[in-house]
C-alpha cells in the first residue's frame, strides 16, 4: 500500500526561481503553486498548455485558454538574492538573544546570504 508523503522542500511561493532542465531551460520565474504531495510546482511562464474549454456561465466564448502546467521540483534552482545566479538553498539556525526564541531562515550556499521571501 502506497502512503502518501509530503514532499521536503526549501522553496516557496513567490520565489524566484531558475529552470535548470526540461524544454524552458534558462527561464526564470516567479513560483505560483506548489503542491508538496506530488512533488511538483506551477512557475509563471513555464511549461504553457493549451486547455480547449467549451462555452459555461463563467465562460461565456470558450475556446482555447492557454496557461501553465506543472513541472517538476528537481528541475528549478532558486535564485540568489545578492548575486541573481541560481544556487543551492542550506538553513542557517538564528537564536534571538532577548527573546531566546529560535528561527530556521533559508540560506544561499553561493552567496551565504540570508534568502527573505
Amino acid at each position: 500500500m502506497k502512503e502518501n508523503k509530503l514532499v521536503k522542500t526549501r522553496l516557496k511561493k513567490n520565489d524566484t526561481v531558475k529552470v535548470v532542465s526540461g524544454n524552458a531551460r534558462g527561464t526564470v520565474g516567479k513560483v505560483l503553486f506548489i503542491d508538496r504531495k506530488k512533488g511538483r510546482l506551477i512557475v509563471e511562464g513555464v511549461n504553457i498548455v493549451h486547455r480547449h474549454t467549451k462555452p459555461s456561465p463563467k465562460n461565456q466564448q470558450g475556446g482555447i485558454i492557454k496557461r501553465e502546467a506543472p513541472i517538476n521540483m528537481t528541475n528549478v534552482m532558486l535564485m540568489c538574492p545578492k548575486t541573481n545566479e541560481p544556487t543551492r538553498i542550506g538553513s542557517k539556525v538564528i537564536k534571538d538573544e532577548k527573546t531566546g526564541k529560535v528561527s530556521r531562515m533559508r540560506l544561499s550556499r553561493k552567496s551565504g546570504e540570508i534568502v527573505i521571501s
